[in-house]
């Protein structure tokens, strides 16, 4: 893991970091553990029908772990957002898998971001060489597809479609999800788009998992089906759409010194 970047900052203090795991063991103390050294306000694991220890190594971390049984990305992290702490204006959705961190650099380029209004902050895995190396191709193809996608249909380009994204409690509440499957991420930029909320894309270093199988990447199976979910979402929100793409800025990038 990375060194913890130990910043507890106002801001990070009001930050809920979201973790859907399903039979994740192996990664998911060390995962929950780099989360709380940022100085987070908590840290919840929800967990998706594991059928081993998952929920129990968590809760011995000091996450808060709450349960949904139905299988799906945007089921769990939707299961997550509810009884949201009052405490917290923002939430962090990360892969339990450890391949999402934060350096101390990064840390502060996210923190940079919230300071400027940001309403979205999404990880870039591709800004980075040592990073964009660890991308898998099917990663690559899935990212280059969804991107030109909602550019072609909403106007704005952006570069990857990381699980990494940090969002306020009052936009997401307005962007009103309602994607159950792999499509959670793409309706979420989709919706940010449309309501005009100001995104950062900010460029992270990205990690192979710690062990054990990508539930996406990790097999032909998992890659067609959320492919084919992403790919649904995308044509639900095109045939949808109440008004025709509008012409945006590029995706605000802040650049890190390294």
């Amino acid at each position: 893991m990375n060194e913890p970047a130990l910043l507890y900052s106002p801001v990070f203090r009001h930050m809920l970091v979201l973790i859907p795991a399903l039979n994740e063991r192996a990664c998911i103390a060390e995962t929950v553990r780099c989360w709380q050294a940022l100085g987070v306000a908590r840290v919840r694991v929800v967990d998706n029908g594991s059928t081993d220890d998952t929920a129990r190594l968590a809760a011995r971390e000091g996450a808060e772990v709450l349960f949904e049984p139905q299988r799906g990305y945007g089921t769990a992290a939707w299961r997550g957002l509810q009884d949201w702490p009052a405490d917290c204006d923002w939430v962090l959705f990360s892969s339990a898998d450890g391949s999402d961190r934060l350096n101390k650099h990064e840390a502060n380029d996210w923190q940079q971001a919230m300071d400027s209004n940001a309403d979205l902050i999404l990880g870039d895995r591709t800004a980075l060489p040592a990073a964009r190396a660890h991308l898998k191709l099917t990663q690559r193809l899935g990212n280059w597809l969804c991107c030109m996608a909602i550019a072609r249909g909403w106007g704005r380009r952006f570069r990857d479609m990381s699980s990494l994204r940090l969002v306020r409690r009052s936009v997401l509440e307005r962007m009103q999800l309602r994607d159950r499957g792999f499509g959670w991420n793409v309706e979420m930029q989709v919706r940010a788009v449309e309501h005009r909320m100001k995104i950062v894309e900010l460029p992270v270093s990205y990690f192979p998992r710690e062990s054990g199988q990508s539930k996406i990447s990790g097999n032909l199976l998992g890659t067609c089906k959320a492919g084919w979910g992403i790919l649904k979402m995308v044509a639900c929100l095109w045939l949808t759409k109440s008004r025709p793409p509008v012409a945006l800025p590029a995706v605000k990038t802040i650049e890190t010194t390294r």
